[in-house]
């Protein structure tokens, strides 16, 4: 609890300084002179600052190494600048003219939101790593936001102090002091996260480098991991709807002043009296006591994402009342609505949140690694730019009804047209978020999903002697003395080489070529199962074709029926597979995929299943029945099965039944040193040769990933892979071995099957970069 409440007082700083912001801006236009386009203007360009500089902050956060941690030191100083930059920007005088008034405070802006920057991206990302618990991260994130909504009791009464000449001679003047106790009290809140939220050490972690020279070279990385983030379908619903929302309620936030005091009191401020802070201070204090809890209570009981459709629709309610509940001569009939009326901001960070922090999760699941800064920057980019928007879209909207400030008395139809933006711009963010929502599919049973098989995968890592492949562990040969000497010819080939003159090596053999690729044909954020485009497959074939003879693919449907045709086209040579699984309606469709492709002169080697009896998905009968079918119907075609090695070298009648021998090798998954691996791939080979007989036996797939788990002595490393495609390709063109070489593109979906060694195989990012 006490690290909760350190959070929520952090929160209370994160709320304090937009809201006082908000507050004191109304001087700039009532007192100071501000036309609406220079009220739109430092209301936009500061905010867009904040959100262009959020995605970088969150890199820089992420890929911290210190011993306080990631995030601690970045709370701690950006708490220093922002309330420094807040004190000072506010310290404007009448005497002074409109334009170096404007000019001061759009710079002092400026200062204070890179400080907001520097303590808003960590700070958040600090909650988001605070539990793994489904319904404990909705509870970090009430408390946060019941501690948070005391700036929004406390800042409406701003207004009274500042219009009260008891207090203060002038409204500026006001501000000008209320901004230094703003500024340092709420500075010191914003330190408290990071004196009292522990973190551990990153000394030792393996992040990016934080060079000058390299955070300016990752601004790439930066946007590759805003784009896949973004990609993120229910991440992209959370940031949307909250963008919605939020930014249509800020649009209208700063009108409430105006409403109260022409539409209630005739433009009489004085009499306004206490009446505009009630506004605020009623309905945060309705947000704290009711609103927080009732959603934290709905969100356990229903769900995330049904507490948030129906806090909204309770909030449709109150925004559509106030149009009938602002009542000249009777100002207290408006609380009726605030009930209502609070539930749409009131609900929407608790819950989003908390969504988030699930989303993370998903995220790391799907791309291996932890990435709360930069989904915290994200997320506030999306309410910030939309922010900024709304401060511009406030200022069009004061231009186009015609609302001046400083009138004594407002043209026709001014102040109606600000309260039918008040009650319907809201309205209309809302069920825009909603109906972005209802589809929303992480759900509390999803969530425990993820966390299941994260929880696997870091188990794995500490134990690397278990893989995620269905490969075997054990090793299958006792080297010899030739095989030993061999491998210290290998070592004295690499030694001493550095990582550039190993490039330069890898280049000269990538030069002349590849028998074989593995075709990848997945991009970012696709999956097994999805359609893939021809346009995607084209792109791709383009890139390898020029380095490879041979391209296998692994299946007839979705889209991948393409792959030989194109690979036709660009004058290559096709193994074509048909996959083959538990489904057999689905096997069904792939066989006759495989046959029409194959009698269109598409296949140069049919392939009937891949790996199928190592998953234990089919019989050995049963694959011989589907490998039979398909020699009956493709009678002058090469057809074959392909397994690992060992599974064909102890299944003799499948060897019987195939054109040829396809064997997929694999020292990694063996847990053999890299060193030693290329001479281990020659046993493997030599052992199904040896069950083969007199038939052509072919490798393929083999290679050596570059990033990800180790097995066992099996380490990867980029200068291991270059080492072992090296001397494995060398080596069968030598023996004149068809070899394929796994795999084109890096994939990032195989991290849920095999971790995140799966998706680190390619010879290409996944990027489409050639990675060596």
């Amino acid at each position: 609890m006490g690290q909760k409440i350190a959070f929520g007082v952090g929160m209370l700083a994160n709320q304090m300084f937009p809201a006082s912001l908000g507050i004191f801006m109304v001087v700039l236009v009532q007192n100071l002179g501000f036309p609406g386009w220079m009220w739109g203007i430092v209301y936009f360009l500061p905010r867009v600052l904040d959100a262009v500089t959020d995605p970088i902050m969150g890199f820089i956060s992420d890929n911290t190494k210190s011993v306080w941690g990631r995030r601690r030191q970045y709370v701690f100083l950006g708490a220093i600048v922002m309330g420094v930059a807040f004190s000072v920007m506010w310290q404007l005088y009448a005497d002074n003219t409109v334009s170096y008034n404007f000019t001061y405070f759009l710079l002092g802006s400026f200062a204070f939101y890179i400080g907001l920057t520097i303590f808003s991206v960590p700070y958040v990302a600090m909650g988001y790593e605070m539990s793994e618990d489904f319904h404990e991260r909705t509870q970090i994130m009430a408390i946060a936001q019941w501690i948070g909504q005391w700036a929004w009791v406390i800042a409406p009464w701003f207004w009274v102090i500042m219009y009260d000449p008891s207090w203060f001679p002038s409204p500026e003047a006001a501000t000008r002091q209320l901004a230094v106790w703003v500024g340092a009290i709420f500075a010191i809140c914003a330190m408290v996260p990071a004196i009292f939220i522990k973190s551990k050490s990153t000394l030792n972690e393996k992040f990016s480098p934080l060079t000058f020279d390299a955070i300016g070279n990752s601004l790439s990385k930066i946007i590759q991991g805003f784009k896949e983030a973004f990609a993120s379908r229910p991440f992209r619903k959370l940031c949307i709807s909250t963008f919605f929302i939020f930014n249509a309620f800020n649009t209208v936030a700063g009108f409430v002043f105006f409403i109260v005091v022409w539409h209630l009191f005739s433009g009489d401020a004085g009499a306004a009296g206490y009446w505009t802070p009630i506004f605020g201070s009623v309905g945060a204090l309705v947000t704290t006591f009711i609103v927080i809890p009732i959603v934290a209570a709905m969100s356990k009981r229903i769900g995330k994402k049904n507490a948030f459709m129906v806090s909204q629709s309770i909030a449709l309610v109150g925004y559509a009342s106030l149009w009938f509940l602002f009542v000249p001569g009777k100002p207290w009939m408006f609380i009726f609505s605030l009930p209502f009326h609070s539930f749409g901001i009131g609900s929407l960070f608790v819950l989003m949140m908390s969504m988030t922090a699930d989303v993370i999760d998903l995220d790391e699941l799907n791309y291996g690694v932890r990435r709360e800064g930069v989904f915290g920057a994200i997320y506030w980019y999306m309410v910030k730019f939309g922010f900024a928007i709304a401060g511009g879209l406030s200022g069009v909207i004061l231009t186009v009804v015609g609302f001046d400030g400083n009138a004594a008395v407002q043209p026709e139809g001014a102040v109606d047209g600000l309260r039918l933006f008040f009650s319907g711009l809201p309205m209309l963010g809302t069920m825009v978020a909603m109906y972005l929502m209802h589809d929303y599919d992480v759900d509390e049973a999803r969530a425990n999903e993820i966390r299941e098989e994260l929880k696997k995968r870091k188990e794995a890592k500490l134990n690397p002697e278990v893989p995620y492949s269905d490969y075997q562990i054990e090793n299958s040969f006792t080297l010899s003395d030739a095989d030993r000497l061999a491998i210290s010819t290998i070592q004295s080939k690499f030694h001493d080489k550095s990582k550039a003159e190993i490039k330069e090596m890898f280049s000269q053999f990538f030069s002349t070529g590849f028998h074989g690729l593995c075709f990848s044909p997945y991009l970012e954020g696709q999956n097994i199962g999805d359609i893939l485009s021809e346009e995607q497959i084209r792109r791709r074939m383009e890139i390898i074709a020029p380095h490879t003879k041979w391209v296998r693919s692994f299946s007839c449907t979705d889209g991948n029926e393409l792959i030989p045709k194109i690979a036709k086209e660009k004058g290559l040579k096709t193994m074509v597979g048909a996959w083959l699984g538990t489904d057999k309606t689905k096997n069904e469709a792939e066989i006759a995929q495989l046959i029409r492709l194959a009698k269109e002169g598409l296949v140069d080697i049919a392939v009937v299943g891949n790996e199928v009896l190592l998953r234990n998905e089919l019989t050995e009968e049963e694959v011989l029945e589907y490998l039979i079918s398909v020699k009956k119907e493709l009678p002058n075609q090469t057809v074959s099965y392909i397994d690992t090695y060992y599974q064909l070298s102890n299944r003799p009648q499948v060897l019987a039944n195939c054109d040829v021998i396809l064997a997929n090798c694999y020292p990694f998954w063996e847990g053999c040193n890299a060193d030693e691996a290329p001479v281990y791939l020659q046993r493997m080979y030599e052992l199904v040769k040896e069950a083969a007989g007199e038939k052509e036996v072919m490798i393929t797939e083999t290679g050596w990933p570059d990033s990800g788990e180790k097995m066992q002595a099996a380490v990867p490393s980029p200068e291991n892979t270059m080492k072992y495609l090296i001397e494995s390709n060398e080596w069968a063109r030598k023996e004149k071995i068809a070899l394929f070489t796994f795999a084109s593109f890096d994939e990032p979906w195989k991290v849920h099957h095999e971790g995140e060694v799966g998706q680190s195989w390619g010879i290409w990012d996944k990027n489409e970069k050639l990675k060596y």
